[in-house]
């Protein structure tokens, strides 16, 4: 017999983070955004787990002005590239495209979105949420082919790897993650996201904010914004750009 969501072992999660279970038709983004707007206590994952797929959203409460604390869009990126490590087969590859999304084995597979109370680079953010979607298998009105360039973790011989686990696991890593960050800044977390990164030294092609930029990705600045080099110019794309428009 099947347990309902009251009766469904709830995951656990480390010390300064708590959870909130959203329904099944609920948008975990848009119900994280919420709470922040109404001062919800940083810490707070609101999530909604799926045979198929996993969706969550963290709350943090930054103390320093936007153009830094949106490096938590790489933090949170690690602390799932260590927990998938640590569940997955040691095969399997995690990377990164920048800002947020994940690749698996070379393919694309769920990644991040991040909303703040500001878009003020120079302002200090009262919430930032960041969101992580993870598919695990496809939707059965999905067929083979129909998205020849993404990918899910069934897809790339994951599928012993349970969406509550994964939950858990990356709850755990991304706190370790942010305390190395704010002891001892961004250089580590720099160096460990351009390690996994997907793509530094190719041609590449993002759209953020309405606008289309090409060029040769040739990784990321001091505060984790993209180095796109076109022709003799090198152009900075802050991660700020990510930001969505809540």
């Amino acid at each position: 017999m099947a347990l309902s969501d009251e009766e469904a072992p709830q995951p656990r999660f480390p010390p300064l983070f708590s959870g909130h279970a959203a329904a099944a038709d609920e948008d975990v983004f848009a119900i994280a955004v919420d709470r922040a707007r109404q001062g919800t206590d940083a810490g707070l994952i609101v999530h909604r787990i799926q045979p198929d797929h996993l969706a969550a959203a963290l709350v943090l409460a930054p103390e320093t002005a936007l153009e830094d604390a949106i490096a938590a869009v790489l933090v949170v990126a690690i602390g799932f590239a260590d927990s998938f490590g640590a569940l997955a087969p040691s095969e399997v590859a995690a990377q990164f495209d920048w800002p947020g999304g994940f690749r698996i084995n070379g393919a694309a597979c769920g990644g991040l979105r991040v909303a703040a109370s500001t878009s003020d680079p120079a302002a200090e953010p009262d919430w930032l949420v960041i969101g992580i979607d993870l598919p695990f298998f496809a939707r059965s009105t999905q067929e083979p082919g129909d998205f020849p360039n993404q990918t899910t973790l069934w897809n790339e011989g994951c599928g012993e790897i349970e969406p509550s686990l994964m939950l858990e696991s990356w709850a755990r890593h991304t706190l370790v993650w942010i305390h190395n960050w704010i002891e001892d800044g961004l250089a580590k977390v720099h160096s460990e996201w351009t390690g996994r990164a997907f793509g530094i030294g190719t041609e590449t092609e993002i759209v953020l904010a309405g606008r289309r930029y090409c060029g040769q990705f040739m990784g990321l600045d001091e505060k984790g914004g993209m180095l796109l080099k076109s022709g003799n110019t090198t152009e900075v794309l802050p991660l700020t750009l990510a930001l969505e428009d809540v």
